[in-house]
């Protein structure tokens, strides 16, 4: 298995408040392994995808995030996505909670189950470098944190926080209503998030106007940028399932994280 060189040196992924989103959810329990999609030629994003978020707090605009997909060497024969995210404060925030977060995550690009994943988190004082190795077959993960190797027992088809968002992209249909139990690894743990597809709704943006499906992620754990648990998040009611709208509450107010780039409504033919 291999990564860039420096898998941290491009600008490229998530948010502030979607460093919230860096520990949202993850595939089902260790039991719903078999329902695990294998991912074909229509899945709703490829290499080449790159969106761009505008992150406020209390009507602040506190920062930008990225998130892209690229093309990885083949693992072990099989075909591999990147996935990179990153998210920066704005220079004003930065004054008194500055935030700098690199993730690279590789995953096999037919199951979408995460290989290894580098974090170089950077928030206010907070300052951290994850480096996590996942062996799929034997159930097991093994984590170094600061330069500390620990090896851990993991859940059948366990999840980073990256690749759990695209894997929940890739399921065919949201019903509202609906709900699951998703196994997920942060920070040297493993947890299960439970996430409910709420309902649908209408909402409007730079890239114009969409039907979304309003999911909640309920957060076990205090998830980065201090969110205090549970996570909206809006994804476009169509194939491609684009998360438009993000929000999480915070110490203060919420954060909320809102599309700006990478997505436009297709037109009518």
């Amino acid at each position: 298995m291999t990564v860039s060189e420096d898998p941290l040196r491009r600008p490229v992924g998530f948010s502030l408040a979607i460093s919230l989103l860096l520990t949202w959810f993850l595939l089902s329990d260790a039991t719903a392994q078999s329902s695990l999609p294998t991912m074909t030629a229509d899945r709703p994003f490829a290499p080449g995808e790159r969106l761009t978020y505008a992150i406020s707090w209390l009507s602040i605009t506190a920062g930008k995030a990225v998130m892209e997909v690229a093309d990885a060497p083949p693992i072990q024969g099989r075909a591999a996505f990147r996935f990179l995210t990153a998210a920066t404060s704005t220079p004003f925030v930065s004054r008194f909670y500055p935030v700098d977060n690199r993730v690279e995550s590789l995953v096999d690009a037919a199951t979408l189950l995460p290989q290894r994943m580098v974090f170089r988190r950077r928030e206010g004082k907070r300052k951290n470098d994850f480096d996590v190795l996942f062996h799929q077959s034997e159930g097991t993960i093994t984590a170094t944190k600061d330069g500390v190797t620990d090896k851990l027992a993991a859940p059948p088809g366990i999840h980073d926080s990256i690749s759990s968002l695209y894997y929940f992209r890739s399921l065919p249909s949201l019903v509202p209503g609906s709900s699951q139990m998703i196994a997920v690894h942060h920070d040297k743990k493993n947890y299960r998030v439970e996430v409910q597809v709420e309902g649908l709704e209408r909402l409007k943006g730079p890239w114009g106007e969409v039907e979304t499906v309003r999911v909640l992620a309920i957060m076990p754990f205090q998830g980065i940028f201090l969110n205090e648990g549970n996570i909206r998040i809006w994804l476009t009611n169509d194939a491609r399932h684009v998360p438009v709208m993000m929000k999480a509450k915070v110490v203060i107010g919420s954060v909320v994280a809102r599309l700006t780039e990478g997505f436009r409504v297709p037109t009518a033919p």
